[in-house]
């Protein structure tokens, strides 16, 4: 949240929960971003690390006029990774054209490598979506 904060936008937390954990808005324009996060505990490996995540498949596919933005974040070595941050729309056709990641009741479940300032899932280059909040652009006041 503090990220798009210094960012100057606007963070809520919706008061139920269906599946958004924060909205994300441009006061001066209305412009409305939902946001997931999704974190894991790292799991150490030959000059990298490991983080599993699990994403509802329904969710994934649920594209609205509004499509979710997932931030997945490692806790790793007593800090966080740099955030990978990726639109549902990018994400899913990952999983249809790159075939990354496997469906297992009902989610899908990714594991990311994190080695040499890149980030790879089933083999795809994720390196891209790190820290990638252009559809977040620092608002001057």
């Amino acid at each position: 949240m503090s990220e798009f904060l210094t960012r100057g936008w606007n963070v809520a937390t919706p008061e139920v929960d269906i599946g958004d954990d924060i909205f994300v808005v441009q006061d001066d324009n209305g412009t409305l971003r939902r946001v997931q996060v999704k974190t894991s505990t790292s799991t150490p490996g030959q000059k990298s690390y490991r983080g599993q995540f699990n994403v509802p498949i329904k969710q994934l596919r649920n594209i609205s006029n509004v499509p979710v933005h997932y931030v997945f974040i490692v806790r790793h070595d007593g800090g966080w990774s740099k955030p990978v941050v990726i639109r549902q729309d990018y994400l899913l056709d990952h999983l249809d054209n790159d075939k990354i990641g496997s469906i297992y009741r009902g989610s899908l479940n990714l594991h990311f490598t994190y080695s040499d300032k890149k980030v790879k899932c089933s083999k795809v280059d994720l390196t891209k979506y790190i820290s990638d909040f252009n559809d977040f652009p620092i608002i001057e006041e």
